[in-house]
């Protein structure tokens, strides 16, 4: 059974020339693309990564250098590589002074990141780091229970075929309300944590409710 509730968050990547005019462009991109996974609490922290991890490159491997910058989930982290081929300028991490003006980059990844590391291949070197982003699995939602319970109904609600024998008396008219103003509450939730306007979607929500009673009440 399909999983309506849940976000696909497939890798993806992009090749680039290491140049200081590409960064914000990197940063943009990064940031749409955690907009549309639900990640935006971790926006800010994933484009400084982005920025200092590519700005490595540029200044200990050289501007115009050919690298790629890949993202993905690993379990439930953010997973940043910047994959370059000089396999022999390695990062690393160094006390910077208060007045010097290079040498921040990877300290400022090492606070940043939950962690980080270079992994050596023959063609090429990836200088990556993972952000936790509070999911309970790599495919589910953040914002905590009440977006897991709406996510969960959305899914049946895809999914289930409604029987036209239900019976009225299975709850009383008081804890059916109650639950019926649970469910929007909840989607609410769901869809703040997507960037969605909850205020516009009610309000479409009303007029296709007001036109369906009509509907239904010119048809009595």
């Amino acid at each position: 059974m399909g999983c309506a509730g849940c976000v696909q968050r497939k890798p993806w990547d992009i090749p680039f020339v290491a140049e200081p005019r590409e960064v914000s462009a990197l940063r943009r991109m990064m940031r749409l693309h955690l907009g549309l996974w639900g990640l935006h609490e971790i926006s800010e922290a994933a484009q400084l990564c982005v920025t200092e991890l590519v700005s490595n490159v540029i200044t200990h491997v050289g501007a115009g250098t050919p690298t790629t910058l890949a993202v993905s989930m690993n379990g439930t982290h953010l997973r940043i590589e910047v994959q370059d081929p000089d396999t022999r300028a390695l990062p690393t991490l160094i006390q910077a002074g208060a007045d010097s003006e290079g040498g921040r980059g990877m300290a400022l990844v090492d606070a940043t990141a939950d962690r980080w590391g270079v992994q050596l291949h023959p063609d090429r070197k990836v200088t990556w780091c993972e952000l936790a982003t509070g999911l309970n699995s790599p495919n589910g939602h953040s914002g905590g229970a009440p977006v897991a319970r709406a996510g969960a109904m959305l899914g049946l609600y895809g999914a289930a075929k409604l029987s036209g024998d239900l019976s009225p008396s299975a709850l009383s008219v008081a804890v059916a309300q109650e639950s019926a103003i649970n469910v929007i509450a909840d989607l609410l939730h769901w869809l703040r944590v997507h960037g969605l306007d909850a205020d516009e979607a009610l309000d479409r929500a009303q007029t296709h409710f007001e036109a369906e009673v009509e509907r239904t009440g010119n048809k009595g």
